[in-house]
């Protein structure tokens, strides 16, 4: 509410107050300085209740002055609603005077003032009502006896509460507020003895902050008063949309005091601009208005506004002409409720013909004068709307429409009620305190002839009860009862007529926390879709995406990025994403981890295929080539230089097609260390072969010279055999060692593909590996120089020219291999090594035994012994 008072009276009132109670310290009575009188209402009691409400909302006095009975400050602008709450307060006292169960024996009377809605008559009237209006008090010894109100109702704003509370608070005089909101009353410290039956705007921000999570309303406009009921529900909507709502303020306005066209002209510019499709109001009605002007102004249509209980339920704003732009608001209302017999009550108003200031009910003859347009003779000061004809009391108040009697939307009259309801309970708990087992020192009660006010706040802080209406009151250790807020929808009816009907609630209980609950059926959306809107800064991210916030905008305001690969995200909105584990792979949407595809040489593949179905045609060649031989053993051909390590040479050969199946399919762990065995000495064996082959060859030139009969007898059957032998050993211990010191294993690979794992066996010892290779590689090239030293010999030992011809194959392929091996990844590192075993095998086998295959086969004519030792020639 706004904030309207000065320092300086503040100050000036507080002294004379002051200085009436500190001079009792000096002299045995206190003398009553000034009075201060003005349109109340009274009623005698055990104990006696104040209130302080707004029954006329202007004053035609400037300056505050306190003046004598003939001259007091003037208001006028009758409240119909402030005198409603005003006999609430009365028919909730009456009421609980005729409860037995409540208060028995004790009578609560009540001493209600008009606070003029302005602090300079508000503060005063507070004084007024615990210090009393007796001109002299004598003192005794000690002070006793109850004061003359134990506690007041009231205020109905927030700047005058925090005035008020803050004198009160001294004395712990209880105030409880049936209209103040705002949260910095919430302050315990500042406020000790302040209490409220209104939710604070704290709550009231907190409950906007649930519609917006709810609709999914994450980027909206603020336009605030400038006063402490805007200033403070601003910073709550700062510091708790973020976090609580996951939303943020496009702009936040403060909406000027009075008529400022050029301010107003740039706030409506700024909502027409932004993005935010959702405007919140904390102002008041005025503020609203003036800035309503300025919207139809402009034809600013496509919003949903959201209003504060200030702004909910206005009906100015409710015209007509306003509804192309407010219609469908959602407001926050204050609880309605039911107050039965409040109704017959208010029909029992008669006024006081012969009229007091200091005592009666003047209230009433105000009243009366406004709704009957009469006046009574003296008029009443205090006030200027007399007028006309002589009131004579017995006008007939059912025959008046007037606003008094609705009491079908009863709210802030209800939290009136309920704070009656409190100070009686608490009042009640006070006197049913036993003897010897009280709260205060020494176990002690207070005693009905002696109250002290702050008696009735300890016990206001415990007090609990549910209401008629069902609803439970109960204050925490703000002074704050359990919030509870209704949520009015403004309907735009088909013939033009306004309708404003609730359609929700929000609230918080000591067990359950916050809760929201919404009637979507019934809320009418000023929309062509008849749905929500849409207001966001930016759309949702979804999964696969992560939320990069737009550098220099509010957080609400991001781009989605999709998450890299090997990241997901599997929500909305995620601000990370998360990393696969190891064997797991970002799916094509980023949304979920699959499996990581698995690589290696699969008999499945074409590529496998074709090395496999080569592997084992070479391996049928030998077999067929072999079983040639066998059946052509006794031609000259086969037994020619040593037939046995022609076959053994066809064994090997067979054997080296067949090890380059272990290569095939998913490496294991005996794969991994047979396959290189078996690879390095089936090569050797077969390079052994025909290395000695080659020896051979150069053996019988040397022994068809004269003298060199004696070089044959090293190079016999037993010695080609064992020297074939003792070379094959050599690699056996040399692969025997590598697999015993550092043997080869299967190995997931994920260095080459991060989403693919590559089965690949590594060697384990790479010097075990070079040496296996490097022996295969001696063998061979001693078998080409050999054999190319030998290939000009006569053509009877032309053998040496196919040795050579093949030995150059073979050194060419695995001179090609090493440095395709290493630069080839993966499940290609294998394929380059089969073809290379294939490769030089098929060289071998062609170039050794295709020209005999070929003389067998189709030259039959030169498989004789003649043919072999070259002493016949054949065309």
């Amino acid at each position: 509410m706004r904030i309207f008072f000065d320092s300086k009276l503040l100050l000036l009132m507080f002294s004379c107050f002051y200085s009436a109670v500190s001079s009792s310290l000096y002299s045995s009575s206190c003398q009553l300085q000034e009075q201060f009188n003005l349109n109340g209402m009274h009623k005698t009691g055990d104990v006696i209740l104040g209130g302080l409400f707004v029954i006329n909302f202007f004053s035609a006095d400037p300056d505050l002055t306190f003046t004598s009975e003939s001259q007091l400050p003037t208001c006028y602008g009758f409240n119909i609603i402030g005198f409603r709450q005003a006999q609430t307060m009365a028919f909730a006292i009456d009421e609980i005077n005729r409860n037995s169960n409540l208060l028995p024996n004790v009578t609560l009377g009540y001493s209600l003032h008009d606070n003029c809605l302005q602090l300079r008559f508000g503060f005063p009237a507070a004084l007024t009502l615990i210090s009393g209006q007796e001109e002299q008090v004598t003192l005794e010894q000690s002070c006793v006896g109850t004061p003359p109100v134990l506690g007041i109702v009231g205020d109905s704003t927030s700047s005058n509460s925090i005035a008020i509370s803050t004198v009160l608070g001294l004395y712990r005089v209880p105030l409880v507020s049936y209209f103040a909101t705002c949260s910095c009353l919430s302050d315990g410290q500042k406020f000790p003895s302040f209490f409220r039956t209104i939710p604070s705007d704290a709550f009231q921000v907190n409950a906007m902050i649930q519609i917006l999570k709810h609709f999914g309303w994450t980027w909206a406009g603020l336009l605030i008063s400038d006063d402490d009921y805007g200033v403070h529900a601003a910073r709550s909507f700062h510091s708790d949309l973020g976090p609580a709502g996951g939303g943020c303020l496009a702009y936040t306005e403060i909406l000027p005091w009075g008529d400022n066209p050029a301010e107003l002209r740039r706030i409506v510019d700024v909502m027409r601009k932004s993005t935010a499709r959702v405007v919140i109001v904390f102002a008041h009605k005025s503020h609203m208005m003036n800035l309503m002007k300025e919207v139809v102004k402009q034809n600013v249509t496509g919003l949903q506004w959201m209003a504060s209980e200030a702004l909910s339920s206005v009906d100015v704003l409710q015209a007509p002409h306003f509804m192309p732009y407010l219609g469908g608001t959602l407001g926050i209302s204050i609880r309605r409720g039911e107050i039965p017999g409040l109704r017959d009550f208010l029909l029992q108003i008669r006024p006081e013909l012969h009229h007091s200031n200091t005592d009666g009910n003047s209230m009433v003859n105000q009243f009366w004068e406004h709704t009957f347009k009469c006046r009574f003779a003296p008029p009443p000061a205090g006030w200027v709307e007399a007028g006309g004809e002589l009131c004579t009391g017995q006008e007939v108040i059912e025959n008046v429409e007037t606003e008094l009697f609705d009491v079908s939307n009863l709210r802030p009259e209800y939290n009136v009620y309920k704070a009656v309801y409190a100070l009686a309970y608490a009042l009640d708990d006070m006197l049913q305190c036993e003897p010897g087992r009280g709260p205060f020192s020494n176990n002690t009660c207070a005693h009905l002839q002696r109250l002290e006010p702050w008696q009735l706040v300890y016990y206001l802080e415990k007090v609990n009860f549910t209401t008629s209406f069902g609803d439970q009151v109960s204050f925490d250790e703000n002074g704050d009862a359990l919030p509870i807020y209704d949520i009015m929808n403004w309907v735009w009816l088909p013939d033009g007529r306004t309708k404003v009907h609730r359609v929700g609630e929000v609230k918080r209980s000591a067990f359950k926390g916050e809760e929201l609950t919404l009637d979507e059926d019934k809320i009418f959306w000023n929309f062509k879709s008849k749905q929500p809107p849409r207001s966001v800064c930016s759309e949702s991210c979804p999964p696969g995406t992560r939320m990069v916030r737009k550098k220099g905008e509010p957080e609400c305001c991001f781009d989605c990025v999709p998450c890299s690969e090997g990241k997901i995200s599997n929500t909305t909105d995620s601000m990370e994403c998360t990393s696969c584990p190891e064997d797991f792979w970002s799916s094509p949407q980023r949304d979920h981890c699959v499996p990581k595809k698995t690589e290696f040489l699969s008999y499945h593949e074409p590529l496998g295929i074709c090395l496999t179905t080569t592997s084992l045609l070479g391996t049928f060649i030998c077999v067929v080539v072999l079983g040639i031989f066998i059946h052509h053993h006794s031609t000259p051909i086969v037994r020619a230089n040593n037939s046995e390590l022609s076959f053994l040479l066809l064994v090997s050969i067979k054997l080296c097609f067949l090890c380059s199946l272990l290569f095939i399919g998913r490496p294991r762990l005996w794969t991994c260390q047979l396959r290189h065995a078996a690879f390095g000495i089936s090569f050797v064996l077969c390079v052994s072969c025909i290395l000695v082959k080659t020896m051979v060859v150069l053996a019988v030139f040397r022994a068809s010279k004269p003298g060199g009969e004696s070089s044959l007898k090293w190079f016999g059957a037993v010695q080609q055999r064992g020297t074939v032998l003792v070379l094959t050993s050599v690699q056996a211990a040399i692969c025997t060692v590598w697999l015993v010191s550092a043997s080869p294993v299967p190995y997931e690979n994920t260095q080459y593909h991060s989403d693919k794992i590559v089965y690949e066996c590594v060697v384990g010892s790479t010097v075990g590996f070079a040496v296996l290779l490097g022996y295969i590689g001696l063998l061979a090239v001693l078998s080409f120089v050999l054999a190319f030293l030998a290939k000009n010999l006569p053509d009877s030992f032309n053998e040496a020219k196919l040795i050579t011809f093949s030995m150059l194959i073979f050194c060419a392929v695995w001179v090609a291999f090493v440095p395709a091996y290493i630069s080839s990844p993966g499940k290609y590192a294998d394929a380059v090594e089969v073809f290379a075993i294939l490769a030089s095998s098929f060289g071998l086998l062609v170039a050794l035994f295709g020209p005999k295959c070929y003389i067998i086969m189709l030259r039959p004519e030169r498989n004789t012994k003649k043919a072999v030792m070259g002493r016949c020639t054949t065309k």
